[in-house]
């Protein structure tokens, strides 16, 4: 859409951000094998070490980052801490941050998950955080509520990256005669961006950048779109480019992980992996 980007909503600081810097995320992914690497330890220690040094690395580097939350939580109330203080530390960096927590539920928990989540007075508020439309997409309504609230956002997984995920979000809807799963929720958040109720591009979308098109136009979407598959996955920066052809500038984030973390462990290496990243995606999305 022409007015992309436009007013004061998460996607809006997207864009913005994306102008000055470039469009890419940078994954925050503490595995274990990664903490091997890097030579550190396999707990909290090893997890807030990495996360602190990542966000080193990229702070006016990239635009966004994006910590997975299940490598910080296996390490138990520790390691959620570590969490705690690396959100901090990106924040005060100026980075935006995408918390990769794919929350679903109903009703009184999807209260509970978005104010850990989006309410500015959680210890884990993030910019974004991850969602799954599973349970249906109406059942997320209190976590768009308060992202629009504070001016965040939710970003919704429609087709993942994992070849799992394809049965399900590619069967097709209404006794067969109907659209896709996944066009039905990129329908759906269509709809919630360009109703009014929200701020528009409060929702936004994860799409798979290792896919074939789907029918929806992504172009139509009115929220930022976060592409993962970028690098270890297997998807190029031209690939990218192709499958998100017709997007308005800044609407797409190709999302990279291994990749560059795999550059590691100095901050040195890490910031020219990014560097290199990013300049890819640039040219590409250009």
């Amino acid at each position: 859409m022409d007015d992309f980007g436009t007013g004061g909503g998460f996607s809006a600081r997207v864009a913005a951000a994306v102008a000055g810097s470039g469009p890419l995320c940078a994954g925050i992914d503490p595995s274990a094998a990664l903490l091997e690497q890097w030579g550190l330890t396999d707990d909290a220690r090893g997890v807030r070490s990495f996360g602190m040094r990542c966000v080193e690395a990229f702070a006016g580097v990239v635009p966004v980052v994006k910590p997975q939350v299940a490598f910080f939580e296996r390490c138990g109330s520790a390691g959620m801490a570590a969490l705690e203080s690396v959100l901090e530390s990106a924040r005060a960096a100026g980075l935006i941050v995408i918390a990769d927590a794919k929350r679903a539920d109903i009703d009184t928990t999807m209260e509970a998950y978005a104010s850990a989540w989006l309410d500015p007075r959680s210890p884990f508020c993030a910019d974004a955080v991850t969602a799954v439309p599973y349970l249906g997409l109406g059942a997320l309504q209190p976590m768009f509520d308060l992202a629009g609230a504070h001016g965040r956002g939710v970003m919704v997984v429609a087709r993942s990256s994992n070849p799992e995920g394809r049965a399900l979000q590619q069967a097709v809807t209404a006794s067969g005669s109907g659209p896709s799963v996944e066009d039905m929720v990129l329908h759906e958040i269509a709809a919630l961006n360009h109703g009014g109720a929200l701020p528009a591009g409060t929702v936004g979308a994860v799409v798979g950048a290792t896919l074939q098109p789907s029918q929806f136009r992504l172009a139509e979407l009115g929220g930022t779109i976060l592409a993962p598959g970028v690098g270890a996955q297997g998807a190029t920066a031209h690939e990218v480019a192709a499958l998100f052809a017709g997007c308005p500038p800044g609407m797409v984030l190709a999302s990279v992980s291994r990749s560059v973390l795999c550059a590691g462990p100095t901050v040195t290496a890490l910031t020219a992996a990014a560097t290199k990243a990013l300049e890819e995606m640039a040219g590409a999305l250009a």
